[in-house]
């Protein structure tokens, strides 16, 4: 899944600042004076209400040149400014029922976490956060709108999370099932897509609207206009103004609907609209790749784990775990009898301090450390962990093939990855399609939504 945030509304002005996102520099703009954006109005005018929110020019004016300056060197790959506009705008208003509807579920978060994933955005970027807070300003923004944009972004994950988390089951049968399939063992492919989305409940005319949006985007791409450009004009997915890049993911990932058209393709080739339950799909096969075999290197160790205690002073620890670290190299004592005596590792006291064989990662950062400078048999001297002061002996190392293992865990993930982009699509369809929302600024409004054009225009002066 594009941890991508499939949920992120403006992927190009706003940073995607989780672990699991692609954290990138984007640039921002100097809010737009009036030219900039749609009608000669006051930058400040109500350009939409969404429910007990509103957003105005200057939001969308930002939004927009943000978008202007990230595709500088294609500017050819934008939209008309009237439909970039209204790209812009639908995804801002996604943002903000999004919002609204995590603040209705009491789903906040904290400064320490809006600390974490901006450090997280300034080490992707080989930046310090004073280095990142300069450059948000440099461009144009203001250090706490900057913050405000990551805390929205943070709060749109854990609303996903939360819609998903009892909706999105994986039983062993499914796993089995899928690693089976002809198209687990397909590869791997990256794929684009444009998608042009129907309402919850649409009706003949919605559904004749969108096929006959999803033409015209066929017909400017058979015409030699890329992909990207035309998905960033046509399409209504949160990642459109990506060009609709959806990344690699294996083929079982792809709907089983879409699976058979995608795995007709060759590269650079792109399907007709396929319709899906939430409107008309178009894909393009970029690239395909073979996975290969997974070799890790394990580990086998054991390890002496001394803790501070009530009765026992962090310094006592240190000394006791030096003291036994002396008896080991220097006296020749037995290890295993040493732990079984003094190691508090309630999981491999008993075992004589045995970790088994383990992939480096797996008891922690300081441990992967002290492995690195191992050789085997030898005994480390004292470190320290959080749990405690740990005496480590490496007894081995080997190669081991843990392709069956990963593939069992990747099956699981893609499983889980499809159904919750399916159940979070449902919901963000359902919540756009009953929550109100009232666009001020006619040249704003979608030219193919007829209800919408009928309803009375508000005063733009608003």
């Amino acid at each position: 899944m594009k941890q991508i945030l499939v949920y992120s509304v403006l992927a190009a002005a706003i940073l995607a600042a989780v672990p699991t996102a692609n954290a990138q520099m984007l640039p921002q703009a100097q809010p737009a004076g009036p030219s900039a954006g749609m009608g000669n109005g006051s930058l400040d005018r109500i350009v939409a209400v969404v429910e007990d929110d509103i957003i105005l020019q200057s939001e969308l004016n930002t939004a927009m040149n943000a978008i202007v300056k990230q595709y500088a060197a294609n500017p050819g790959q934008l939209p008309p400014q009237d439909v970039l506009a209204r790209q812009v705008l639908d995804r801002l208003i996604l943002m903000k029922l999004q919002i609204q509807k995590a603040n209705d579920q009491n789903i906040h978060v904290s400064d320490q976490d809006i600390d974490q994933a901006i450090g997280n955005v300034a080490q992707q970027n080989k930046m310090s956060a004073e280095q990142l807070q300069g450059a948000v300003q440099h461009d144009g923004m203001s250090w706490q709108a900057f913050r405000m944009q990551i805390s929205d972004q943070l709060i749109t994950q854990k609303l996903h999370e939360s819609v998903v988390r009892d909706q999105v089951t994986v039983t062993d049968a499914e796993v089995n099932n899928l690693l089976a399939s002809p198209t687990y063992k397909a590869g791997e492919v990256h794929l684009a897509h444009i998608q042009v989305s129907t309402p919850a409940e649409a009706s003949a005319n919605d559904i004749a609207q969108a096929q006959a949006k999803a033409e015209k985007a066929i017909a400017d791409i058979k015409a030699g206009k890329d992909f990207n450009a035309v998905a960033i004009q046509y399409s209504d997915a949160p990642d459109a103004l990506d060009g609709g890049d959806l990344g690699w993911r294996r083929l079982d990932e792809v709907p089983p609907a879409f699976a058979d058209a995608v795995s007709s393709l060759k590269a650079g080739e792109s399907t007709a609209a396929l319709r899906g339950p939430t409107g008309f799909h178009i894909l393009k096969l970029v690239e395909t790749r073979q996975p290969g075999r997974q070799v890790v290197t394990e580990y086998h160790a054991r390890q002496i784990l001394i803790k501070p205690s009530e009765i026992v002073t962090p310094e006592q620890a240190e000394k006791k775990a030096e003291d036994i670290y002396t008896r080991v190299t220097t006296k020749k004592e037995d290890f295993s009898k040493l732990a079984k005596d003094d190691s508090k590792d309630n999981t491999t006291a008993n075992a004589g301090g045995d970790m088994g064989w383990f992939q480096k990662d797996a008891w922690g950062q300081a441990v992967a450390t002290q492995l690195d400078g191992l050789k085997e048999n030898e005994v480390s001297k004292p470190f320290q962990t959080d749990a405690g002061w740990i005496v480590l002996q490496l007894l081995g190392t080997r190669q081991s093939d843990v392709t069956e293992e990963s593939q069992r865990n990747q099956a699981r993930q893609a499983i889980g990855n499809r159904k919750a982009d399916d159940a979070y699509e449902n919901y963000l369809r359902e919540m756009r399609s009953t929550s109100f929302v009232d666009i001020r600024v006619p040249e704003l409004k979608d030219p193919d939504d007829k209800q919408a054009a009928a309803q009375p225009q508000a005063s733009a002066s608003n």
